[in-house]
This record gives C-alpha cells, structure tokens and sequence, in this order.
C-alpha cells in the first residue's frame, strides 16, 4: 500500500478536528523541515510522525505525536535545547514536548526559535536538496482506541 494511504487511514481513526490538525501541521512541518524523511510508527499508545535525516529513527529530531485528543510536537533531543520561556513539558532524559491544540500555535516565534535549535544541533544535518520522503515504518497490531471515551 502506498505510505499516503496508509498515513491517511490511520489519521481517519481519530475524531475529525484531531486528523485535520495532524494533516495541517504534518504540511506546516513538511515545509519546515525541507529534506527530511518523514517516518510514521502506528504505536500502541499514538501516531507518531517523525522527521529526520535520513531513514535511521535514531537521527530523528521531531515528531508529532497525535493523541485522541490533540497534537504534540515533540523535541526528541528536547533535554538539552535552551528554552528561555519555559514552554518544553517533560522530565525524562531525551525528549521535551510541547501541547498543539490549534495550527497557529507552531507559528509562535518561541516555538520556532525551539525548533530552529533542535534543527542546528542534527547530526546529521536535512539536505533541503533531497525530496521528502513518507515511510511507514511499523505497526503495532495492539492499539488504544484513537478516539476518547
């Protein structure tokens, strides 16, 4: 099956306001992030949308991660990212995250400045030069329910 099919069929599982601001922020961050293969894991606890380098999950240094509920941006070298405005939520060793409830909340020039940051330190670095590319990378066959109670 082709990877914006299936991206399309799993992003249906959620109620309709969450796919559609998956879509917009999936586009908004495409354009971002110009070279970057784009690496979906159907996981059991969320959708998670990475964009890294290369074709190596390692590399990665964002990801949305869509929830029944909303939309998270997640830092996956978030720990060591200055963040002057204290917008960055978690506590574990790596990943920082930050909650987007609508579209325009990733134009905020805070999170732009974050993700400037996360961008200059990959390693290695996006070729703007290489065309995206959508892989579909695993999917767990036990899920929670993608739509709330």
């Amino acid at each position: 099956m082709d990877p914006e099919a299936q991206l399309d069929g799993f992003l249906a599982k959620f109620l309709p306001e969450v796919a559609a601001l998956a879509r917009s922020l999936l586009a908004a961050m495409t354009a971002r992030i110009p070279g970057a293969h784009i690496l979906v894991y159907d996981n059991y606890n969320a959708l998670a949308i990475g964009f890294s380098p290369s074709e190596k999950a390692g590399q990665a240094v964002l990801s949305l991660a869509v929830f029944p509920r909303w939309v998270t941006l997640c830092f996956l070298h978030g720990a060591g990212l200055p963040d002057p405005h204290g917008l960055l939520k978690g506590e574990g060793s790596r990943v920082r995250h930050v909650r987007l409830e609508i579209r325009e909340k990733l134009d905020d020039p805070r999170i732009q400045a974050l993700i400037d940051a996360a961008l200059d330190r990959a390693a290695p670095p996006f070729d703007p030069a290489v065309p995206a590319r959508l892989l579909v990378k695993s999917i767990s066959a036990k899920q929670r329910p993608r739509r709330p109670a």
